[in-house]
């Protein structure tokens, strides 16, 4: 089932956050913290995981654009929170294969308790969130307008560039001009609560 992320509040402050890597090669260690991207121009926390096709869609475009901002300022890191024993294909284990299969050049960190799916606000897989310099929130919304392939549905490509052009304005000090249209995918599969 396809679900829209929540408006968070522009200007809020990245929630703190230190969890474990999957691919610690790209993370510079084992766990990866908020204040390990303080030196950054821009942070993008990304939510996704290994099996939805929302963002399996997209993952190639992520690492490129990740790729192409980097030698600017850009930070990125994605978060898978699913449930892993319901969504095997989720597991820290599973996270660290596909991390090396797709060459991740990001830390792509797993949040087990999800705590840190709901400090953020994330509710769908993928979601994006990009951070100024001052960790303050200035654009949570989509890639950009293409669609997945979906089995009896047919994808489109993307004639929009929303998330890149968020990034290119924070680079160059301005406010986020284009419309924040929330992202859309498969909701974070979230554990019984006890």
């Amino acid at each position: 089932m396809a679900l829209s992320s929540l408006a968070p509040v522009l200007g809020s402050l990245a929630p703190d956050f230190r969890l474990r890597a999957a691919n610690p090669e790209a993370s510079g260690g084992s766990h990866v913290s908020r204040s390990d991207m303080s030196g950054a121009r821009v942070l993008l926390v990304v939510f996704t995981c290994n099996h939805c096709p929302y963002a399996v869609a997209v993952e190639d475009r992520l690492i490129a654009l990740a790729e192409a901002y980097a030698p600017e300022g850009l930070q990125a890191v994605v978060i898978s929170s699913n449930d892993a024993e319901a969504y095997p294909a989720d597991s820290f284990e599973n996270m660290a294969v596909r991390a090396e299969q797709k060459g991740y050049p990001f830390p792509y960190l797993y949040d087990e308790t999800q705590e840190v799916a709901r400090a953020f606000g994330a509710v769908c897989t993928p979601e994006f969130f990009l951070y100024d310099a001052d960790l303050r929130l200035v654009y949570a919304g989509r890639l950009n307008d293409g669609r997945p392939t979906r089995p009896g549905r047919p994808g489109t490509e993307p004639t929009t560039r929303d998330l890149a052009d968020a990034i290119e304005q924070t680079l160059a000090g301005q406010a986020v001009s284009a419309e924040q249209i929330p992202s859309m995918g498969c909701g974070i599969k979230w554990r019984e609560q006890e």
